[in-house]
């Protein structure tokens, strides 16, 4: 009988365990973005430079202007979006009208390199979910596995992709990351490595090693496996270069 009683007791702690989340993705991802510059993030101007454009981003007390500047030509094109989600396109320093469709696809493309400029920061964002997976390894480093996803209010237009990060169980530095999103023809995969960090007025910054799998009927949440299994192929490198970092008091 007492046998009994301690199986059952296992059993209703697992239950508990995984009803509740345990242990804490919420915690977890709070520990990572402290490590990686924590309320730094919320006073602070950083400018940087991706693919031949500069982007610039202004935070301050939930307040935000993400920018990127391209020059064409004689031109110079810049796509501001703020915290208010207002996006507006500048040629020159005049406003120019665009069609909604165009609109919305330059408003993603901004917020998506500001996005990956500055995680895990923003993964507390009441849009986002977060769920623990578990632990595992990769290299044979030990890693908290979690996944993220969007609600539809207040998720942006991309809000059904799905990203997993992979989590240093040690230093909580986010180390890896894979997403899933939307092409014309299916779903897309990708996976991250991050590489050359550094810290930047207390700040930190990555560069990834962008992969793809070589096959189909992937499975987004196997992709640690898979780069594991060199069955990813190297797609391209996401480097930010020039950065400059201003934080006021916080």
């Amino acid at each position: 009988m007492k046998s009994l009683h301690v199986v059952l007791f296992f059993i209703t702690m697992v239950f508990a365990c995984s009803d509740h989340n345990f242990p804490e993705a919420d915690a977890i991802i709070n520990k990572s973005i402290e490590v990686s510059g924590g309320k730094r993030f919320e006073h602070s101007t950083i400018d940087f430079d991706f693919r031949d454009r500069h982007y610039k981003a202004i935070r301050d007390k939930g307040y935000f202007l993400l920018t990127r500047t391209t020059l064409v030509g004689s031109d110079t094109i810049v796509d501001a979006l703020n915290s208010k989600d207002d996006f507006i396109r500048y040629r020159n320093q005049k406003k120019i009208q665009l069609h909604d469709t165009m609109a919305v696809k330059y408003k993603s493309s901004v917020n998506a390199v500001h996005y990956f400029s500055v995680l895990p920061y923003r993964l507390n964002d009441d849009a986002v979910n977060k769920t623990y997976i578990g632990k595992t390894k990769i290299n044979d480093k030990e890693y908290h596995k979690i996944k993220v996803t969007f609600n539809a209010e207040g998720g942006g237009e991309d809000f059904e992709d799905v990203f997993v990060y992979w989590i240093n169980a040690d230093t909580f530095k986010a180390d890896y990351i894979a997403y899933s999103y939307a092409e014309s023809d299916g779903i897309g995969y990708r996976f991250r490595e991050a590489y050359n960090e550094r810290y930047i007025n207390g700040i930190r910054f990555v560069d990834y090693n962008n992969y793809k799998p070589k096959g189909s009927n992937i499975d987004l949440m196997a992709m640690d496996r898979l780069f594991e299994q060199k069955a990813l192929h190297l797609l391209s490198k996401v480097e930010l270069i020039n950065i400059n970092v201003q934080v006021s008091d916080y």
